[in-house]
C-alpha cells in the first residue's frame, strides 16, 4: 500500500487511545460502536487485529477496520 491511499489523522499528544481515534478518523460512530469494532476483531493496528479498545497509538500507527469500505488512516502529529 502507497502513502496516499490513506487518511491522516493529525494528533496533538504523542498519543492517542485507539478508541478515541476510531471515532476521530470517523471509523466509528460512537464509543460503543468503536467498543463493539475492537472486542469483535475487526480493528487492526499496523496489519495486525488489535483487541485493547485503550491500545495506544503513536505517529506513523496505521489502523483499519477489517470490511469496512474507508480507507485506513494513519496517525499523524499535528
Amino acid at each position: 500500500m502507497h502513502h496516499d491511499d490513506y487518511e491522516e489523522l493529525p494528533i496533538r499528544d504523542e498519543m492517542i487511545r485507539l478508541g478515541q481515534a476510531l471515532k476521530l478518523a470517523n471509523l466509528a460512530e460512537d464509543g460503543q460502536h468503536a467498543k463493539h469494532l475492537v472486542s469483535e476483531g475487526q480493528v487492526t493496528v499496523n496489519g495486525a487485529v488489535e483487541l485493547r479498545r485503550g491500545a495506544q497509538l503513536h505517529a506513523g500507527d496505521v489502523i483499519a477496520v477489517v470490511g469496512a469500505e474507508l480507507p485506513p488512516v494513519r496517525v499523524v502529529t499535528g
